[in-house]
């Protein structure tokens, strides 16, 4: 049983960057006594790991855990001959997160840019688009550019998309924000249910902030994304002229565990924390909010 495998690995960020930074591998054969571990390993290059047991033996179970993104775990079957290439994305630790870099409001796209300076009611916030933008703390503006990304490629018809039919925001979290809609953005929301783009959905979870008086519920929808799907929960007020609201959210789903094989018990902070569904969009579906992470 010769250990003439080899595996090499290509460790990457959600922009398919490689890592900055050393790393530790820890390998364990699930059918022989073999258990390497290398620590120190320096990512910015593909790291070659030798003398491992190949072919029919050369099953492992890869840990890897690098210092500013959550550690992964992968199962490898090492091949006889060539070397044999894998590459790792890591979703980033929020908690090793100094800085977050973001678009200014001139670089915002169109429909979001509209959308702030209609938004003149905001509660906590004066003013209204690059002022409201320029408020809001980093927490609040990586939802807003994770929400209004996602609403952007969520396409309605060939024409409208669901950010286009957002008319004002009153009032944002860090995971959602709460809109006056166009009544026609729930009724395309519930045609596309034939399409298959949206599904209908328990809407009892989702209740108004206190601000919003004489709102009754009127549907909640999801896209069928397995992880990261936008969810839009409606709410109606009649009178002569009836008036719609959305609470307005991207779920988690346990994205980031199952879609980088995070290590069980290495999560900081929400699941639905704003970066976190950063990575999720970047990894699972190829969106790009806008902003970067400056990391320790």
């Amino acid at each position: 049983m010769p250990q003439n495998g080899t595996l090499k690995l290509d460790l990457v960020d959600v922009f398919g960057r490689r890592l900055q930074e050393r790393v530790d591998v820890s390998l364990r054969n699930l059918q022989l006594t073999h258990a390497p571990v290398l620590r120190g390993l320096d990512a910015s290059r593909l790291i070659n790991i030798t003398n491992l047991f190949s072919g029919s033996q050369g099953i492992y179970e890869m840990n890897i855990d690098p210092p500013s993104y959550h550690p992964v775990s992968r199962f490898v079957n090492v091949r006889s001959g060539n070397p044999t290439e894998v590459t790792v994305p890591f979703p980033v630790d929020i908690e090793k997160i100094v800085s977050v870099t973001f678009p200014t409001f001139p670089n915002l796209p169109r429909e979001l840019r509209t959308l702030l300076t209609n938004s003149q009611n905001v509660t906590g916030f004066g003013g209204a688009g690059q002022a409201l933008y320029d408020a809001l703390d980093d927490i609040r503006r990586a939802g807003v550019l994770n929400i209004a990304r996602k609403t952007l490629a969520t396409r309605l018809n060939d024409t409208q998309s669901v950010l286009s039919l957002v008319r004002e925001i009153r009032e944002v979290r860090g995971d959602r924000f709460f809109a006056l809609v166009d009544r026609q953005l729930r009724e395309e929301t519930k045609h596309n249910v034939n399409t298959g783009l949206f599904h209908e959905v328990l809407e009892i979870l989702h209740t108004l902030p206190p601000s919003f008086e004489g709102f009754t519920h009127a549907g909640s929808f999801k896209t069928g994304e397995r992880f990261g799907n936008l969810q839009l929960t409606f709410f109606r007020r009649g009178g002569e002229f009836e008036e719609f609201v959305a609470d307005i959210d991207i779920d988690d789903a346990g994205g980031l565990g199952h879609i980088f094989q995070v290590l069980r018990n290495h999560f900081t902070g929400s699941p639905t924390h704003p970066y976190n569904i950063h990575q999720i969009l970047m990894q699972h579906q190829h969106l790009d909010p806008g902003y970067r992470f400056n990391l320790s």
